[in-house]
C-alpha cells in the first residue's frame, strides 16, 4: 500500500466516522420528534373521539326534546308518539303534518291544550319502545300512539309489534295513570302477503280491547291509495292529505278534550 493511500485511508475513516456519528445523531433526533408527534396526533385523536362521543350523547338526549316542547302555562299536553306520518315526513313546514292540523283547530276552538310533536321519521315500534321513558319526562295528559307502519312494510313478525305496543302502553299508564290513550290504527298493502296483511290489521283492536284505550280504526282512511292526497312515494300525505289524516284522529280525540 503506497503512502498516499494509507494517508487518503486515514483521512477517509475519521471522516465517515463523523458522517456516520452525525447520521445516528440526526436518526435520534428524527426519532424524537416522530416519537413527540405521534404523542401529539395520539392525544388529539383521544380528544376528538371523547368530544364526538359527547356530542352524539347530547344529540341522542336531545332529539326527543326538540320535537317536544314544555307544557304551556294552563294547558295540558296532547303528545303524538309516532313516525313519519306524524313527524311530516316530505312535507315543507312539521305543522302541516296532522299534529299540527290538530293544534290549529284546538287554537281555533279555545282548548287549553298544547301538542307536543314526537314524531321520529324512520321508527319502529321497537325503536319506540327505546325512547318512550325519556320522551314521557314531559306530562302527558292525552297520549296518541302512532306507530307500527315500519313494522309492517319491514314485515317484523305481528307478535313483536303486537307486545311493543303493549309495553309502549303500559309505561304510559305507569308514568301517567289519568292520561288517556288513543291507538292508532294501521294496515299494510295486500303485497306483504293476505295473511300478514289481515294479522297485522288485527293488532291494533286488539291491543286497543285488551289495554282499554281508544282506538282510530285506519288513520290514513280516505288518504291511503288516493294519489292527489299522497307525495311521491305513495306513502306520505301531503298537506291537503294531512288535514284528513287529522279529521279522522279528530274524530275520535274531540271526545276527551
Amino acid at each position: 500500500m503506497s503512502f498516499r493511500t494509507r494517508n487518503e485511508e486515514k483521512s477517509y475513516k475519521p471522516g465517515m466516522e463523523r458522517y456516520f456519528s452525525r447520521i445516528r445523531s440526526l436518526a435520534i433526533v428524527r426519532d424524537y420528534v416522530l416519537f413527540k408527534l405521534m404523542c401529539v396526533f395520539f392525544v388529539l385523536l383521544v380528544f376528538a373521539a371523547c368530544n364526538n362521543n359527547k356530542t352524539s350523547a347530547t344529540d341522542t338526549q336531545q332529539a326527543p326534546a326538540q320535537t317536544a316542547d314544555a307544557t304551556a302555562p294552563g294547558k295540558k299536553n296532547i303528545l303524538f308518539f309516532g313516525d313519519s306520518l306524524t313527524a311530516g315526513y316530505g312535507l315543507d313546514d312539521e305543522q302541516e303534518a296532522f299534529p299540527g292540523v290538530i293544534q290549529r283547530r284546538i287554537d281555533s276552538l279555545k282548548l287549553p291544550y298544547h301538542v307536543i310533536n314526537a314524531g321520529v321519521s324512520g321508527e319502529t315500534t321497537a325503536g319506540g319502545l327505546g325512547r318512550i321513558d325519556w320522551t314521557l319526562k314531559h306530562k302527558v295528559d292525552i297520549f296518541i300512539l302512532e306507530l307500527g307502519a315500519n313494522d309492517g312494510l319491514r314485515g317484523v313478525p305481528v307478535s313483536e309489534t303486537k307486545k311493543n305496543l303493549h309495553t309502549i302502553i303500559t309505561k304510559v299508564k305507569a308514568k301517567y295513570p289519568d292520561a288517556k290513550i288513543i291507538l292508532a290504527g294501521m294496515m299494510v298493502p295486500p303485497s306483504m302477503g293476505a295473511d300478514y296483511a289481515n294479522s297485522f290489521k288485527a293488532v291494533f283492536p286488539a291491543i286497543a280491547e285488551k289495554d282499554k284505550v281508544e282506538l282510530i280504526p285506519f288513520l290514513l282512511d280516505h288518504v291511503a291509495g288516493i294519489p292527489k292526497l299522497n307525495q311521491g312515494d305513495g306513502i306520505h300525505p301531503t298537506a291537503e292529505g294531512a288535514k284528513i289524516v287529522a279529521d279522522n284522529v279528530w274524530v275520535v280525540l274531540k271526545g276527551d278534550l
